[in-house]
C-alpha cells in the first residue's frame, strides 16, 4: 500500500455577534480548523486534524505544496518513517517548524486512522488498550471572564449534566481572577475538580498575586500561565506553591520541547496537542518520556470530532493516561459535524469510540458548510 494523495482542507465557523468568549489570548470572532485526508492506492482513506495556529491557509498550503509530494509513494502504514522524513526535511532543517509540526500532526492521525481501518481495529487495541471508562473535564473555548455568578451559574450546568472536574479560564486581571476562582469553588463545593487556565496571559508579577489563592482554593492546577517559550518564569512560578502543579504543552511541540520541560523540573502535567506536537506517533513518546518521570498526560483538544476522538483512543493506551478535555463550548458546531464523539456518564467519565480507525465517518459534503476564512481567530484584547 502506499500514499497517493494529501490534502488539507480548511474550515471556518464565524461567530454571531454577541457570541464570543473572552480568554486570555482574546476574544474569540471564529472557529478554524484544518481537516486532513490521506489517499492509498489500495482504496483505504484516512483523515486527520491540524490545529490552524490562527493561519489555516499558511498550514493547508504546506501540507498540499510541500509535505504530499514529499510523501507520496510511502507506505502509510509506516508512521515512523513518514515523521523521520518530515523531520528532516521540515522540522530540523531550514522548514517552517511549528507549522510544520502541526501540518504534520493531521497527516499522522490520518496514517493512524488508516491503519486501524486496514486492521479492522479501533485505534485504543491498535496502539494496546482498552476501551475503559476515562474522567474528563468540562473544558474548551467555555467559561470565560464573566460575573462571578454567571460563572457559578454555567460551572454548575456541567456538573448537572455529570462533570466532576471543570476549568476555568484566568489572566484577566489579578483581581477578578481570584475572585471567579473562590465563587466557584465556594459555590460548587469541595467534591468538583477545578482547574485552571491562564492562556500564556501572565507576568511573574501576577503570578506570584494569584498562585497562593489557587492553592488555598484546592486548584488541581495552573495551565499555561506564561508564553511556551518562557522557561525561566515557569522554573521559578514552580517554586511559589509547590502544592499547585504546574500544566502545560498544547503550545510546545515535538518531544524535544517535552524533554526540555522535564530537565527544567517545574512543568509537572503534560498536555500535548495530537493536533499540534507530532500527532500520535510523537505524543506516545512523549508520554512515555513522561511515565519514566512519574509525570501524567492530559492531552489538549481542538476543534472537531477527529481530534476528541483520537485523543480518546490515546488515553485508552497511556498507563499514565489523565482527564480527557471535553469541549463543552456553546459556540462549536464543528465538534459534532461528524457525529458525537463522547458521552458523558453520570461517573464523570467517557469511553473511547469503538469502530474501526479514529472510528468517525467523514462526509466531506459537510465542508461546504464552513468556508474558509484566514486570518486569527481571536480579537486581541491587550
Amino acid at each position: 500500500m502506499k500514499i497517493t494523495r494529501i490534502t488539507a482542507f480548511a474550515l471556518s465557523y464565524r461567530l454571531p455577534q454577541g457570541q464570543t468568549v473572552k480568554v486570555g489570548v482574546g476574544a474569540t470572532i471564529k472557529r478554524d480548523t484544518i481537516i486532513v485526508r490521506v489517499e492509498t492506492d489500495e482504496g483505504l482513506t484516512g483523515y486527520g486534524e491540524s490545529h490552524p495556529g490562527r493561519s489555516p491557509g499558511a498550514v493547508c498550503s504546506l501540507v498540499n505544496q510541500t509535505l504530499d509530494p514529499l510523501l507520496a509513494g510511502m507506505d502509510p502504514c509506516d508512521v515512523v518513517g513518514v515523521w523521520a522524513r518530515v523531520n528532516r526535511m521540515q522540522l530540523s532543517s531550514h522548514g517552517l517548524g511549528a507549522g510544520a509540526a502541526l501540518a504534520l500532526s493531521g497527516i499522522d492521525l490520518a496514517l493512524w486512522d488508516i491503519r486501524g481501518k486496514a486492521a479492522d481495529m479501533p485505534l485504543y487495541r491498535l496502539l494496546g488498550g482498552s476501551r475503559k471508562r476515562l474522567p474528563a473535564y468540562a473544558g474548551g473555548i467555555s467559561m470565560g471572564f464573566q460575573p462571578p455568578e454567571q460563572l457559578v451559574e454555567e460551572a454548575r450546568s456541567y456538573v448537572a449534566a455529570g462533570y466532576r472536574a471543570i476549568k476555568l479560564r484566568l489572566g484577566d486581571n489579578v483581581r477578578d481572577d481570584i475572585l471567579r476562582v473562590q465563587a466557584v469553588r465556594a459555590g460548587l463545593g469541595d467534591e468538583v475538580e477545578i482547574l485552571t487556565d491562564a492562556n500564556t496571559a501572565w507576568r511573574l508579577a501576577d503570578a506570584r498575586r494569584v498562585i497562593p489563592a489557587l492553592a488555598e482554593a484546592r486548584v488541581g492546577w495552573l495551565e499555561e500561565p506564561f508564553s511556551a517559550l518562557d522557561f525561566g518564569a515557569y522554573r521559578i512560578a514552580a517554586g511559589i506553591s509547590p502544592q499547585l502543579p504546574i500544566a502545560a504543552g498544547e503550545n510546545h511541540y515535538t518531544r524535544y520541547d517535552f524533554a526540555r520541560l522535564l530537565e527544567d523540573k517545574a512543568v509537572t502535567i503534560f498536555q500535548p496537542d495530537l493536533s499540534k506536537t507530532g500527532g500520535i506517533t510523537e505524543a506516545l513518546r512523549i508520554a512515555a518520556m513522561a511515565s519514566a518521570f512519574g509525570i501524567a498526560v492530559h492531552p489538549h483538544s481542538s476543534a472537531t470530532g477527529i481530534n476528541h476522538a483520537a485523543s480518546l483512543h490515546f488515553l485508552a493506551a497511556l498507563d499514565n493516561g489523565g482527564y480527557f478535555e471535553a469541549c463543552v463550548s456553546h459556540f462549536n458546531p464543528m465538534r459534532d459535524m461528524f457525529g458525537r464523539t463522547f458521552e458523558i456518564g453520570a461517573d464523570g467519565c467517557v469511553e473511547p469510540l469503538d469502530r474501526p480507525g479514529i472510528g468517525l465517518d467523514i462526509d466531506e459534503r459537510i465542508f461546504a458548510e464552513y468556508p474558509a476564512i484566514d486570518g486569527p481567530g481571536y480579537v486581541v484584547t491587550f
